[in-house]
């Protein structure tokens, strides 16, 4: 009787929330008006954007208060949360970051279920004992840092590594003796990655960021590529690449600039990063890097559309799609590199795309690997001194692949695959044998509750026809009548999808009779190279992807109107925020996680950016329009019944800063007329670097599935009193 009372309980708090919205604490206003190439657009949440300010901190932490009560008492929320932490203690552990070195040595990851945070630990060779080099939870006394990039020498005697505090994601680059397990002086500021290393294993470069991460962001803007000797001051590195020492090469305030040493060629590269996706590359002989200056030379233009490259001694090997709508693999000889001189080595394909972040090579040849829909990865190789291409026959289905190996001198390759239904799994590959051994890092744990789960891969045509990549997962009994609540996911930036991955936490949403979907919309990913993706004025096909999507599953039976939830965080709110704005009819939840909501003020205090070429801007007029049509902030109309939406903001972000969720909170509180809840959310701990794992992202998941569930109708998440019956 007593767990029957405490439902009963948990559903009048629930059901007094719902009918209770007046009781929330109303946003203070001050309003004010921006206008973008003669357009005015009134913004009457300007105050929210100061968070030092008293009255915002207290509004947002009462809008915190009441979301978290309003969360906990949805009846079947505890039980999610428990399934959850039950499931993660199956992993005895989960590795991540796995580096190996020359001699053998390697250095990853890893993260036990008592573990706030993942720990360090390196092992000579794969069986033998590993030891703990350093838990970042014992670092310093009442701080909690995040260890967020790591990167050994080629010898293996240090590491160097981003530590930042409260999940920042920014950080500060230190470095650490393997031997003797402790940090060197060394504090390298604003690091976002750690640095590449030198041949000589005592000098690494890096690139810093160039401003602090608050209140007002600067960062990414004018970046130096920047060479350190251990053992030495921040105030003594060298830069060596940069726009300040190469004014001839034009690079604009928002490249990122980074530069390597490459010992299978011997020659030094800087590189420059934008969200154009494309990269810029100049080349020198090592040698230059003891000059006073560095005479650089240009390897790849914007107009080679070069996505990614590789290397051994004797070619650089790159991905272009200069010359076809199809990105295709070409190589060109890196004793005196001239792209005008490469050959095609891989033509582009209708049917697969490459993904460029998978070119590997090994004294063997190159591996390289392709996606269909972006939902079924293949291996490819090229021998040395060959242009045949082998498809190599993996030792089972994969949605995902990730290829490992220590460097082109050594023949060893490692694979690591997983699909929406089968978690990692790693293999060490022979080339001569061409067999695939098993080489596992962790126990292999068994999910039996989630075998009998279907896979359905199916492209749903969106508003001007294009077919987008839609990928279903539900039990097999469930039926198809129209009645099953749908969990759609998205992203929509970056060339960066949601791939096939094994995430049992999502998967409980089928456990309740539930279909979870995940859209590969424009502009998350290149789908096979049949068209571009979403980049400023073409932007909205993203969002009318998910929207067309949303109505395949319900003109399919699979759902109805106001049984799909949708879902995206981070530039993936943009994607929920427009979809929402747009078709507030079509849906029943919407839920945010740190997402770019109101990106024509976040553009204005980033100031030019490198976030700009995404998005838009607000410096010309037609990136300005594009990044104002993506302004989800700025679509909600007063009067509208909005779907029940949850908005969640961490606030120790310095990229998707919390005011743009509390801005687009307040203002959907104050426009919706359905009487569905609007809660907003701020984790006070939670930060970029911390909240993709651990207990942080258990609670978030549960919040997200509960509130899905409830809004979609699930009886179990219902506050009635029959519930406790």
């Amino acid at each position: 009787m007593k767990h029957v009372y405490l439902v009963f309980g948990a559903a009048i708090l629930l059901a007094a929330s719902v009918h209770a919205q007046q009781s929330q604490l109303v946003a203070p206003s001050l309003s004010a008006t921006d206008t973008y190439f003669g357009v005015q657009v009134k913004d009457p949440y300007r105050n929210l954007e100061d968070l030092r300010d008293p009255a915002v901190q207290t509004w947002m932490k009462a809008q915190a208060a009441y979301a978290r009560q309003t969360l906990d008492v949805i009846p079947g929320r505890q039980e999610l949360l428990a399934q959850m932490q039950e499931l993660e203690t199956r992993k005895v552990v989960t590795i991540t970051s796995l580096i190996i070195t020359d001699n053998n040595r390697y250095f990853y990851l890893k993260k036990r279920p008592q573990d706030q945070q993942p720990k360090l630990y390196c092992r000579d060779g794969y069986n033998s004992p590993e030891v703990l080099l350093l838990d970042p939870e014992s670092i310093e006394k009442g701080k909690a840092y995040t260890i967020g990039g790591v990167s050994p020498s080629y010898d293996g005697s240090k590491v160097g590594l981003v530590l930042s505090e409260n999940g920042a994601g920014v950080g500060v680059m230190r470095v650490l003796n393997v031997q003797t397990k402790r940090l060197y002086p060394d504090k390298l500021a604003l690091a976002w990655e750690a640095g590449k290393w030198l041949p000589d294993n005592s000098r690494f470069l890096y690139t810093p960021l160039s401003g602090a991460d608050s209140p007002k962001p600067a960062t990414g803007l004018n970046t130096r590529a920047l060479l350190h000797q251990v053992g030495t001051l921040q105030s003594q590195d060298r830069a060596v690449f940069s726009a300040a020492l190469c004014p001839q090469l034009a690079i604009r305030p928002t490249d990122y600039a980074r530069a390597k040493m490459d010992r299978d060629t011997e020659l030094l590269y800087g590189l420059l990063h934008n969200a154009d996706g494309y990269l810029r590359a100049y080349w020198a002989p090592s040698a230059a890097l003891l000059a006073p200056a560095i005479n650089w030379k240009p390897l790849f233009t914007l107009a080679h559309k070069i996505t990614g490259f590789v290397t051994d001694e004797q070619y650089i090997y790159f991905v272009t799609s200069q010359y076809t709508p199809r990105a295709q693999l070409m190589r060109m000889s890196a004793t005196s590199p001239d792209i005008a001189a490469a050959e095609l080595l891989v033509p582009g394909s209708p049917e697969e795309a490459i993904v460029d972040s998978q070119l590997k090579t090994t004294k063997d040849g190159l591996y390289f690997v392709r996606t269909h829909n972006g939902v079924e990865a293949r291996l490819y190789f090229v021998a040395k001194g060959s242009k045949t291409v082998q498809q190599i026959k993996l030792p089972q289905p994969a949605g995902s692949l990730q290829l490992e190996t220590k460097s082109a001198r050594c023949s060893d390759l490692w694979v690591r695959l997983a699909g929406r239904t089968t978690d990692w799994r790693r293999y060490r590959y022979s080339a001569g044998g061409r067999q695939f051994m098993a080489e596992p890092l962790s126990t292999q744990v068994q999910y039996p509750e989630f075998a009998d789960l279907v896979v359905e891969e199916l492209l749903a045509p969106s508003s001007d026809g294009v077919l987008v990549p839609l990928s279903l997962v539900y039990t097999k009994n469930t039926p198809r009548n129209g009645t099953a609540p749908v969990l759609l996911l998205g992203y929509d930036a970056y060339s960066a999808g949601l791939n096939p991955l094994f995430y049992p936490p999502h998967l409980l949403w089928t456990q309740h009779g539930g279909v979870l979907a995940v859209a590969q919309v424009r502009g998350g990913k290149l789908v096979d190279g049949r068209y571009p993706g979403s980049q400023q004025t073409t932007m909205p096909t993203a969002w009318k992807d998910l929207i067309a999507c949303a109505e395949y599953l319900t003109k399919n039976q699979y759902t109805s109107p106001g049984r799909v939830a949708i879902s995206g965080g981070s530039a993936g709110g943009i994607l929920i925020g427009r979809a929402l704005t747009e078709r507030p009819d079509l849906f029943a939840a919407a839920i945010t996680e740190g997402g770019f909501l109101n990106a024509t003020r976040w553009e204005s205090w980033l100031g030019e950016s490198i976030h700009g070429l995404e998005s838009g801007a607000v410096h010309t007029e037609a990136a300005g329009r594009a990044l104002l049509e993506l302004d989800a902030y700025h679509h909600l109309v007063p009067g509208t019944k909005y779907p029940a939406t949850l908005v969640t903001a961490h606030l120790n972000d310095p990229r998707e800063l919390a005011w743009q969720s509390a801005k687009f909170a307040a203002r959907l509180q104050s426009s919706t007329i359905s009487g569905k809840p609007v809660l907003f959310f701020t984790d006070y701990e939670a930060g970029y670097g911390n909240v993709h794992s651990g207990p942080k992202r258990l609670d978030a998941i549960a919040d997200l599935l509960a509130f899905g569930l409830w809004q979609t109708g699930v009886p179990a998440f219902q506050p009635q009193s029959t519930a406790a019956k």
